[in-house]
């Protein structure tokens, strides 16, 4: 077969590997002196993927899912068992991620006939969808057009895994591109390149802040954590100290750090507690917002702890 078709030995692999199996080719389009990147990209790159299909397999398990914390069974038996990293392709560095469909089902019954769309099989096409809206929506279409966004294969986390895999400033694009197993119909998406050139994945950012806004609305949150930073700012309607605070903090199983603005006594108790690398707890209005988490509203810190340590109900910031 290899000598009619005039294939290599990769060539040949990769087409009987593709009778049952999706294949999903991730370049990187840079400059390489002599073929090769850097571990820490490759490294970068393969988390990122690994999340892309974390991502599509949890939108389809369960469209309504946070994509944070505990996973559907169907999305760890995926990822343990039905896809695989396969053989980089020559001219080019390219990741091939092998997603396994598993036996045709035999018989002449009406579900041998008319079999349904095997899991990984769906999760491919999603992530397909998810990719070619995710390029659509960087040229200013509406987010909120697509509801809901899951049904289009979209994710925070997919343009967040994007974002990811395409942070190094050489490189010049990310092309994604699939070949849908021989054995099974073609789906209608994936059927040409998606060419993430440098105008789009600078548009990543806000479509990922789009679609967290309508997976995290606003709600209250209490925060407990370390303080991370304080940048002083100028206090305008007053003439109380006040600072931007980052406080690390894990909310429903997600490490976040938050910008929360603080003054007064507040600001003198985040100072105490960075100074002594004491944790903080301050309630307020979480959002994601030009590109950070942040509390708003309503903000109360809670320095019951605080001064329990300090002993005194005053910030101690040996000012």
């Amino acid at each position: 077969m290899g000598h009619i078709h005039d294939w290599d030995a990769a060539e040949l692999l990769e087409k009987a590997v593709a009778t049952r199996a999706d294949l999903f080719f991730v370049r990187l389009d840079q400059a390489m002196i002599d073929g090769t990147i850097p571990f820490h990209q490759a490294d970068k790159t393969l988390q990122a993927i690994y999340k892309l299909m974390k991502a599509a397999a949890t939108t389809i398990a369960d469209p309504r899912h946070s994509h944070r914390g505990r996973r559907p069974a169907a999305v760890s038996g995926f990822l343990e068992d039905d896809v695989r990293l396969g053989h980089t392709k020559h001219g080019s560095f390219v990741f091939t991620v092998v997603t396994r469909l598993g036996d045709p089902v035999d018989g002449p019954d009406a579900e041998a006939q008319h079999p349904p769309l095997a899991f990984p099989r769906r999760v491919m096409e999603t992530l397909a969808r998810g990719l070619e809206t995710t390029k659509r929506l960087t040229r200013a279409c509406d987010v909120s057009a697509l509801e809901p966004p899951s049904s289009h294969g979209l994710s925070a986390g997919t343009v967040e895994s994007l974002e990811e895999m395409s942070q190094p400033d050489h490189l010049r694009s990310v092309d994604l591109s699939f070949e849908w197993a021989a054995g099974e119909p073609k789906p209608d998406v994936g059927l040409a390149t998606i060419v993430l050139d440098r105008d789009v994945i600078l548009g990543l950012p806000s479509v990922r802040e789009r679609l967290v806004r309508q997976e995290e609305p606003l709600r209250r949150e209490t925060l407990i954590g370390l303080v991370k930073s304080l940048t002083r700012e100028d206090a305008a309607t007053s003439d109380e100290e006040a600072a931007l605070v980052i406080v690390a903090a894990e909310v429903n199983g997600k490490p976040l750090r938050v910008h929360v603005p603080l003054a007064g006594d507040d600001h003198g108790w985040a100072i105490m507690a960075y100074q002594r690398q004491l944790p903080a707890t301050v309630t307020g209005d979480l959002s994601y917002e030009r590109r950070a988490w942040r509390l708003t509203g309503d903000i109360t810190v809670d320095s019951t702890f605080l001064q329990h340590v300090s002993g005194t109900s005053t910030p101690d910031t040996g000012a």
